[in-house]
């Protein structure tokens, strides 16, 4: 049950991303570029966990978390200059 679960997941993940990359070619605004771009972040993080918990190895979720926190700096900054405020 828990194989298949995974495989689910891995499976919803794999289509979200798709999706999360139509709109960041095709979207008509830059704030919806963005959002997509953080979305693929997240989603790719999703995939890092899931490899982690296949491989039975710890060190990949060390490389999701600063993935995480480096993603979350980008956004806040790409953010921050379509204000102009940087």
């Amino acid at each position: 049950m828990v194989d298949f679960m995974i495989t689910l997941a891995a499976m919803l993940a794999g289509v979200a991303f798709l999706l999360a990359l139509w709109r960041f070619f095709l979207g008509p605004s830059d704030a919806d570029r963005i959002v997509a771009f953080d979305t693929l972040t997240v989603i790719s993080l999703t995939g890092i966990v899931l490899i982690a918990y296949l491989d039975g190895r710890g060190i990949y979720l060390d490389v999701a978390l600063v993935y995480a926190l480096l993603s979350f700096l980008g956004v806040i900054v790409v953010a921050r200059h379509l204000e102009k405020g940087l």
